[in-house]
């Protein structure tokens, strides 16, 4: 009995030590398979006229895929919010304060911005905040390694290959440097958490420093959101859309962004202003939006809130930045 238990001991130890064998030649394929992946990127950054040592700078942030990130990517929560706990969630009454006072100091800086890049304080604000707290959560991670690992072992590498690609060209052009370039494990940027793609097409100057740096210049993040939705088609002065009492329940079919009537043709079907009264204007178009279904909070909703839904294609987050925005610029 005593030699089969030093059997089994000593089959176990050599199994064990299999085991740890076997895991760290993975662990060493893996980190030479990423280390052809990185060279691969570089073969193509270089092949597109980007300078060698920015390139090398960028892709010595990240040696082997982030375990965090790749954690991130994988267990992203399935449970859906309704839109009373997402309002609840996101739109506390601290926030509102806190824009207040931020919008205080910052007023001078963002009326003249936001007017010139074709939009107004309320969005701005809104994004600004719902994106990053006002600039008070701009993102951990090194973007380049973000995206570097997701586009290794993602479950969009070809997308996170391409919006890796694009932040090495924004290191190029000089904006940032390569070690400041930080943002969400998605690889989202700065104050106003920009893809790279979104960054090229949309990042704007706005203290006139000839960078667009959306990290730490306010001036730039407000001109780079206004600049976003003013090229997405806002139009200035006119509202997202304003809370709404139906007197009746409406047919499902009814409700939605897309299924627009004038404020007139609303009226007869009994929608009213959340006062109870009647729409100043008959003839404007607008849409009802009743995220949680008959008998809950609703919305009538007009085209700058279908401004808001391109920077996130999402109800909850247009009307969450419509409302945050209005309650702070408007209080």
């Amino acid at each position: 009995m005593l030699q089969r238990r030093h059997l089994l001991a000593a089959l176990t130890s050599v199994a064990g030590s299999a085991a740890v064998g076997i895991s760290s030649a993975n662990a060493q394929a893996r980190v030479q398979s990423y280390g052809a992946f990185l060279e691969s990127v570089r073969a193509q950054a270089l092949a597109q006229g980007l300078s060698s040592s920015i390139v090398s700078q960028a892709l010595s942030l990240t040696t082997q895929p982030n375990a965090s990130v790749l954690k991130l990517d994988r267990h992203q929560p399935e449970f859906t919010l309704t839109w009373a706990q997402y309002r609840d969630r996101v739109l506390p009454e601290s926030r509102f304060a806190k824009g207040r006072s931020v919008y205080a100091a910052q007023q001078s800086v963002m009326s003249p911005v936001s007017a010139r890049f074709g939009c107004d304080d309320r969005a701005v604000m809104g994004i600004w905040g719902l994106e990053s707290g006002f600039g008070a959560h701009d993102g951990t991670y090194s973007v380049i390694d973000a995206l570097a690992t997701l586009a290794f072992d993602g479950r969009r590498s070809a997308f996170f290959r391409n919006e890796l690609m694009k932040a090495l060209q924004i290191l190029n052009d000089g904006d940032i440097a390569p070690a400041a370039m930080i943002g969400s494990y998605a690889g989202a940027m700065g104050q106003a958490q920009f893809m790279p793609s979104a960054y090229l097409r949309y990042a704007a100057d706005g203290d006139g420093d000839g960078k667009r740096n959306i990290w730490t210049s306010e001036a730039d993040v407000f001109a780079s959101i206004a600049n976003y939705l003013g090229k997405c088609g806002w139009q200035v002065n006119e509202p997202w859309g304003q809370e709404v009492t139906l007197t009746k329940v409406l047919d499902k079919a009814e409700i939605g962004r897309t299924r627009q009537r004038t404020l007139g043709e609303w009226m007869a079907l009994g929608v009213r202003r959340v006062d109870g009264t009647a729409f100043s204007q008959s003839n404007v178009q607008g849409a009802v939006v009743q995220p949680d279904g008959p008998g809950t909070q609703a919305f009538m909703v007009y085209h700058n809130f279908n401004v808001i839904r391109r920077y996130n294609p999402s109800d909850y987050y247009a009307l969450g930045v419509g409302l945050l925005g209005t309650g702070i610029v408007s209080a």
